[in-house]
C-alpha cells in the first residue's frame, strides 16, 4: 500500500513533523520521585529510531495537587529540567519532534503515594464515580496558582529543549471539569455559562504562550463524547476549541474520547479490542470543521494502512498509533520502507500496556516483551559460540525463543507436535471479540522465520531426534492440558471442557454451567459464546465477580456482553460435585451450598496443568535443557513470550 499520506511532514506552528505517526502521552510507570528515568528516555528513544514522527511524553502534574498516582511525572520546580532536556536530546537525534503533557487530574484522582486516601480539587463538589471520591471546589485563589503552574511547567519543558506542550483537557480531567455544567456549578468568573467555564482553558492556553514566547508548539487533548450521560458533550467541546483556535492560543487539537469518571466512559482510555479500528475518526472530522489548526485522532489505529486511509479521506491530519508502537517500535520505517508486512500489529489486548500501569508495574506488551525493558533485554547480543538450538513445542513461548536464539545467530530448530503452530492463542481466538488475538500466533511465527528458525510440524521429539541432531541446547514449551477440578460425580452427567467447546465439541440443548477459575478470558468468553448460541448460562466463579483477571476495559467489555446476553453470574462459589441434572457448588466464605437444578450440562474453564514434560526423557543426556511458557507454569501469553525472550537472549 501507497502511505504517501502517512509520510508526508505536518507543518505544527513553526515546527515540521517528519510524518503524521504520533505517539501520545500515556503513563509508562517508568517514574522514580516524579523524575525522568533513563528507562522511560530508552522507552522513547527505541520509538524515535524507530521512525516515529511525534511523541508527546506522558502527563506531568502542574501543581502539588495534580498527583494523581503514587508515580506522576511532576514539572512543578527546576529538578525536572535536566532530566526532561537528556530526553529531548535522545529523541532529536533521529529527527523525531518531541511534546510534553501538562495536566491536572481535578477529581480524578486514583491513589496516594502512601496508600492513605488522597484529597482532591474540582471546580465544585462533585463526586466521581469510577474512583468515588469527592472532590473539594477549589478556591479563586488555587484557581491561579494552577493556571499558572501549568504556565511555569511549560516554561521548563520548553527550556530543557522540547518543542512544545499538550494541555490535557481530555477524559474528564480538570479543564474539562470546567467546561462540563454537570461537574461545574461555579457562579462566579469561572462558572455561570459557556463562556465563564471556558475561562479556565482560556486563561491556561494564555499564561502558557505568553510564558513560552512565539515559537514553541501549544496543543491540547480533547475527549469528543465523554461516553458519559453527564460527561462533557460533543457541542460544549467543540465550543471551547473554537474559541481556542480564534484567539490564536492552540496550534494543533489532538481527539480521543470517553472519561476516566466512568467505568463505562474510561474503557476508551485505551479501547479494547471489541472496538472497531479508527473509530473516534468521525469525531475528528467534525473538529476540523471548526478549526484551522492540524487535528490529530486516536481511537485504535493499530495499521499504517488504516492511518492512511483516515489521513486520505481527510478525517484528521495525523494519527495517533500509541499501543501499535508499544508493540512494535519500528513500525513507522517498515512501513516506510515498504515491508508493512514484517509490522507486529497490537492486537488491543491491553494486558502488559495499560494492565500494567494499572498493576503499577512498567508497561510493556505480550508480544513484544522488549518494550519497558529496553536496558536490560532490548539489545540482541551475537553469541560468542553459534550453537544448535532444539526447541520443543510452537506456541508463543517456543516461537520467540527460537526466533531470539536464532537472532543472535544460534542454528535454531523448532518441532511442533501439531499441523499448526500458536498453541493456545489458536483457541483463544475463537472466543466472541477475541478473533483479533489470533494475531499474536501469526506475528511470532514472522519473527521466527524472517530469522532462520527451521521449523518442522507434526513431529514429536524423542531422544532419538535429539541424538541425531546433535543439538547444544534444548528448549521445552511443551505448552499445558486443561486441568479438570476435584469433584463428586454422580451418575452420567455430561462434562466438558472449555478447550473442547472452542474446538467445536457439541454442547447438549438446555441449562449449561460454566465453571470458572481463573476469572480471564477462558470463563467469560466461552459463556458469552454458549449463550450466543442459545443455550441458558450460568457462569460460577469463585472470585469477587467475572473476569476479575481481566484489564478493567477489556473487563467491562466483556461483563456489559455477558448482561445483554443475559448470562446468570454467581459470584464467591466453587464446583463440590454434579450429577445427571444438577451442579452442587459451595459458597466460598460460608461453605454453603448453592445448587443448580435442571443442567444438561457442565463446561470447566478451571486452568490448566503443565504437559507431560518431555524433559524427563531429554534431561539424562547431559544436554542442557530448559522448560518456559506453560510447561514449567501454566501462567498466558505475556509469561510464555517474556519466557522465550530471556531463554533466547541467553543462550
Amino acid at each position: 500500500m501507497d502511505f504517501d499520506r502517512l509520510f508526508e511532514p505536518l507543518l505544527v506552528r513553526r515546527t515540521v513533523v517528519k510524518n503524521r505517526i504520533v505517539s501520545s502521552g500515556h503513563d509508562t510507570v517508568m517514574v522514580r520521585d516524579g523524575r525522568i528515568t533513563e528507562q522511560l528516555i530508552a522507552y522513547h528513544e527505541a520509538r524515535a529510531a524507530g521512525g516515529v514522527g511525534l511523541i508527546v511524553v506522558q502527563v506531568a502534574g502542574v501543581h502539588e495537587t495534580a498527583r494523581y498516582t503514587s508515580h506522576v511525572l511532576m514539572a512543578t520546580d527546576d529538578g525536572c529540567v535536566e532530566g526532561y532536556r537528556r530526553l529531548a536530546e535522545a529523541v532529536h537525534a533521529h529527527g523525531t519532534t518531541i511534546v510534553g503533557q501538562l495536566f491536572h487530574p481535578g477529581r480524578e484522582v486514583m491513589e496516594s503515594a502512601d496508600g492513605s486516601l488522597p484529597v482532591a480539587v474540582a471546580p465544585s463538589a462533585v463526586a466521581n464515580e469510577r474512583f468515588r471520591v469527592m472532590p473539594r471546589a477549589l478556591s479563586h485563589v488555587e484557581i491561579v496558582e494552577i493556571v499558572d503552574g501549568y504556565a511555569a511547567a511549560a516554561a521548563r519543558l520548553i527550556r530543557a529543549g522540547l518543542d512544545g506542550v499538550e494541555v490535557v483537557a481530555s477524559h474528564g480531567y480538570l479543564p474539562a471539569q470546567f467546561l462540563n455544567p454537570f461537574v461545574n456549578e461555579r457562579d462566579d468568573e469561572y462558572g455561570g455559562d459557556d463562556a465563564g467555564r471556558r475561562r479556565f482553558i482560556v486563561d491556561v492556553a494564555r499564561a502558557i504562550r505568553e510564558r513560552v514566547g512565539p515559537g514553541p508548539i501549544v496543543g491540547v487533548r480533547v475527549s469528543m463524547d465523554e461516553r458519559d450521560p453527564r460527561g462533557l458533550a460533543p457541542d460544549v467541546a467543540l465550543g471551547a476549541l473554537e474559541a481556542l483556535d480564534r484567539a490564536g492560543l492552540i496550534d494543533y487539537v489532538s481527539v480521543t474520547t470517553g472519561t476516566s469518571a466512568t467505568l463505562a466512559g474510561s474503557d476508551h482510555i485505551a479501547a479494547p479490542m471489541d472496538l472497531p479500528n479508527g473509530y473516534v475518526a468521525p469525531a475528528a472530522r467534525q473538529v476540523k470543521e471548526v478549526v484551522g489548526v492540524p487535528v490529530f485522532v486516536a481511537g485504535r489505529i493499530n495499521q499504517p494502512q488504516e492511518a492512511q486511509r483516515i489521513l486520505a479521506d481527510g478525517l484528521a491530519d495525523a494519527c495517533v498509533m500509541t499501543r501499535a508502537l508499544i508493540c512494535d517500535p519500528t513500525m513507522a520505517n517498515l512501513a516506510r520502507e515498504g515491508r508493512a508486512e514484517e509490522i507486529r500489529a497490537c492486537v488491543g489486548c491491553n494486558q502488559a500496556c495499560i494492565g500494567h500501569f494499572h498493576a503499577g508495574f512498567a508497561i510493556s506488551c505480550i508480544q513484544h516483551p522488549e518494550t519497558g525493558r529496553e536496558l536490560t533485554l532490548g539489545q540482541r547480543r551475537r553469541a560468542a559460540v553459534p550453537r544448535r538450538v532444539l526447541v520443543v513445542g510452537g506456541g508463543p513461548a517456543g516461537l520467540k525463543a527460537a526466533a531470539v536464539a536464532a537472532e543472535r545467530g544460534h542454528h535454531v530448530t523448532l518441532h511442533e507436535a501439531s499441523a499448526l503452530l500458536g498453541g493456545q492463542v489458536l483457541l483463544a481466538q475463537r472466543l466472541p471479540g477475541r478473533d483479533e488475538f489470533g494475531g499474536v500466533a501469526m506475528n511470532l511465527e514472522r519473527e521466527a522465520r524472517r530469522a532462520g528458525v527451521t521449523i518442522v510440524v507434526n513431529s514429536r521429539v524423542d531422544r532419538q531426534l535429539v541424538a541425531a541432531g546433535s543439538f547444544d541446547h534444548v528448549v521445552i514449551a511443551t505448552g499445558a492440558r486443561p486441568y479438570r477440578t476435584p469433584m463428586e460425580v454422580l451418575g452420567s452427567p455430561t462434562i466438558l471442557d472449555a478447550e473442547s467447546v472452542l474446538l467445536g465439541r457439541p454442547v447438549p440443548p438446555g441449562r449449561i454451567v460454566v465453571v470458572d477459575w481463573r476469572d480471564d478470558w477462558v470463563g467469560v468468553g466461552v459463556s458469552r459464546l454458549l449463550a450466543e448460541a442459545g443455550h441458558d448460562v450460568t457462569l460460577a466463579t469463585p472470585g469477587y465477580f467475572a473476569g476479575a483477571s481481566l484489564q478493567q476495559y477489556v473487563r467491562d467489555e466483556q461483563l456489559a456482553a455477558l448482561a445483554r446476553a443475559r448470562v446468570t453470574v454467581l459470584s464467591l462459589v466453587r464446583l463440590f460435585g454434579v450429577d445427571d441434572d444438577s451442579v452442587y457448588l459451595q459458597h466460598v466464605l460460608t461453605d454453603e451450598p448453592v445448587i443448580v437444578d435442571r443442567v444438561a450440562a457442565v463446561v470447566l474453564a478451571t486452568g490448566y496443568r503443565p504437559a507431560d514434560p518431555v524433559a524427563d526423557e531429554l534431561g539424562h543426556d547431559g544436554v542442557p535443557t530448559e522448560l518456559i511458557g506453560d510447561c514449567l507454569a501454566p501462567r498466558t501469553v505475556e509469561e510464555a513470550v517474556l519466557d522465550g525472550l530471556r531463554v533466547g537472549s541467553l543462550i
